[in-house]
């Protein structure tokens, strides 16, 4: 029953850290509000028992991502109000209400199959690890293969981004 209110809990503040998004004025604030929604996604994702997913949100969305934005913000100069281009609001509220009204028919008409929970759903993260890092049949050498592939893509952005 706790889970279930914090699940909601952290749902509410979830909706409303993304609104905060997209209805704030303020470059930074709305980055900071954005970070705010990536912590409660992955409180959700801990009150549905995947603590693998929750850590990979806080490392890679909040640790990496979120930062990211907010030092790009930080470095332009324009940092107090949104992009003054912004001529179609019309358009895209009618686009955005008709998105909301394609996502709400889906999700009504959905018939969603309910998978019952698990008796004993316990850390998920070690046997993720088992299933990846297994020498006989796991995924060693395509997850080196991505490694040392990302590797060669950021030598070369940074060579191609040198200056001469």
């Amino acid at each position: 029953m706790g889970m279930e209110i914090a699940f909601w809990i952290l749902a509410a503040l979830g909706v409303g850290s993304a609104l905060a998004v997209v209805l704030n004025r303020d470059i930074f604030r709305a980055a900071l509000f954005l970070v705010f929604c990536f912590f409660t996604i992955a409180g959700i994702y801990i009150t549905i028992g995947a603590d693998f997913l929750a850590g990979v949100q806080v490392l890679i969305y909040v640790g990496a991502i979120s930062i990211l934005i907010i030092f790009a913000i930080m470095l332009t100069r324009q940092t107090q109000r949104g992009s003054p281009s912004n001529r179609l609001p019309l358009p895209a509220l009618v686009i955005g209400l008709a998105f909301l009204g394609a996502m709400v028919f889906i999700v009504l008409t959905t018939n969603w199959h309910v998978v019952t929970p698990l008796p004993e759903a316990g850390p998920t993260t070690g046997a993720i690890a088992l299933e990846l890092f297994d020498p006989e049949s796991g995924f060693v050498l395509p997850f080196e293969i991505a490694s040392v592939l990302l590797l060669a893509a950021a030598i070369g952005a940074i060579v191609l981004a040198r200056e001469k």
